[in-house]
């Protein structure tokens, strides 16, 4: 309900152009920080962590780990001259940098499939929650997030999104950190006790979560986790929204330590879910081992009530990256035009269609799901944007053959993954976790067609290059690329 008024209200305040696209650049660090942080921490990080960690152990915290680390890359590497390119999508980015509207074509295609690819677990996510906690169908949490979250962005745009997953972020903290301690306080009331040194692994079903070389799956979750925030189209639309590079430096150290916090939390529900839940993987309901957790361990009222709070959390999770992705994708689709009421148009597309691939789709647990999205964002958006900002000999074929080798093939391995084709042994394992072999596919394929094509160097390189890496006052005379 907070979520459709704050972005009801945003009505009022949003009527330009650049307040539905970017907020007017006008979001300082920790405001930007914590809405960051509200659309970053997904289902997956939510729900989907503690499913993983229970089903699978101690070996599962490479995803916290990296999705937390993917923000010290994004830091280094792109946050400061990302904002300073001026763009208000990744496609502008790209066709100022490559002065290609070919390039452009492309990179809204690839920005539209990773937020739709993303979209879909969010809204199963929801359908979970609401399913387990009042038995309704399946189909009614994705169609009700579905619903607040196009009222909340065609309202008000990036402008009120901004201050409803700010917002989104502190609940989310709060509805996992209150019942967390109340459950530490009740397992050490039961004498603290441990799975038994003879317990038998959990059982799971041959899919996502299962490698049959799982060293080769956790370096391949690592690079897709650590490269593929920088490319994600609801992050990196977000520093479109600091008034400069350096506010774009001190937003990425906040977030660190927002999203470093929240992720202390989830593990510890994944821990005691080993304890008090350990039949969920053999039902399939891993993921909402942290929904069920209060009622199971403090059962009573205060079950029920810590139980309520963790759900609301859970909807602040959709919501707020649904709300993020939903932004970004749209503010692709309707990038021709420009106007506010195309704008809006484009928001029921782009929350239409994973709408229809939720309800359509069932049985991918939350976190991988997500972690494949992270694999195609790394394979495509992380070389163009990596090599666009600092090798000032990357040519539009380079970047066309990248996008299409490196970020296509992962999006092909995701959906014969997704689509259950995939068989075991090596094959599996190659197609569910891609980044270990499509992101250096992506960045030679850049590399080595830029080589061979140097007459295709942009004529603006040398000024965008200039206003990638000098300070605003310095280069502001160049212009913003546009």
């Amino acid at each position: 309900m907070t979520t459709a008024l704050v972005g009801g209200f945003g009505l009022r305040i949003s009527r330009t152009t650049s307040d539905f696209y970017v907020a007017s650049r006008t979001a300082g660090p920790r405001l930007n920080a914590a809405a960051i942080s509200g659309e970053y921490l997904s289902a997956a990080s939510f729900l989907g962590v503690a499913g993983l960690v229970l089903v699978h152990g101690p070996d599962m915290l490479w995803y916290p780990v990296g999705y937390t680390a993917g923000y010290l890359v994004l830091l280094l590497l792109i946050a400061a001259p990302l904002r300073r390119s001026g763009a208000y999508t990744l496609p502008d980015f790209a066709e100022g940098r490559l002065e290609s509207r070919q390039v452009r074509a492309l990179v809204s295609v690839f920005v539209t499939g990773a937020g739709w690819l993303y979209l879909v677990p969010q809204l199963q996510g929801a359908g979970l929650t609401l399913e387990i906690l009042t038995g309704a169908p399946d189909w009614l949490g994705p169609v009700v997030v579905a619903a607040v979250v196009v009222l909340s962005v065609a309202a008000g745009g990036m402008r009120s999104i901004t201050f409803v997953q700010a917002f989104q972020y502190w609940l989310k903290l709060t509805a996992l950190l209150v019942p967390a301690l109340f459950l530490v306080l009740a397992w050490q009331g039961d004498g603290r006790p441990g799975l038994p040194a003879a317990a038998p692994a959990l059982a799971v079903s041959a899919g996502f979560g299962r490698a049959d070389h799982p060293l080769y799956a956790t370096y391949g979750l690592i690079v897709a986790t650590f490269l593929g925030t920088m490319g994600l189209p609801h992050v990196v639309v977000r520093f479109y929204t600091s008034p400069d590079g350096r506010s774009a430096r001190r937003t990425t150290v906040v977030v660190l330590a927002l999203i470093g916090a929240f992720y202390l939390l989830p593990p510890v529900y994944g821990a005691l879910g080993r304890l008090y839940a350990s039949e969920l993987p053999l039902n399939g309901d891993a993921d909402a081992a942290v929904l069920l957790l209060p009622g199971r361990v403090i059962g009573g009222a205060g079950g029920d009530l810590l139980g309520a709070l963790v759900a609301g959390g859970a909807f602040a999770a959709f919501l707020s990256t649904a709300s993020g992705l939903t932004m970004a994708v749209a503010g692709v689709l309707a990038q021709e035009s420009r106007g506010v009421r195309h704008f809006r148009l484009a928001t029921v597309l782009a929350m239409g269609i994973p709408l229809a691939g939720a309800l359509l789709m069932n049985g991918v647990p939350v976190a991988d799901a997500v972690g494949m999205a992270f694999a195609v964002s790394a394979s495509s958006f992380c070389p163009l944007l990596v090599l666009g900002i600092w090798w000032r000999r990357l040519t539009p074929p380079g970047a066309i053959a990248g996008l299409l080798l490196g970020g296509g093939s992962a999006l092909l391995a995701v959906a014969v993954t997704m689509g259950g084709a995939a068989p075991h042994g090596w094959a599996h394992t190659l197609l569910a976790w891609p980044a270990l072999w499509s992101v250096p596919v992506g960045f030679l394929a850049m590399v080595l067609v830029s080589l061979a094509t140097p007459g295709r160097i942009p004529a603006g390189t040398s000024a965008a290059m200039a206003r990638f890496h000098l300070p605003e006052s310095i280069a502001s005379a160049g212009g913003a690329l546009r």
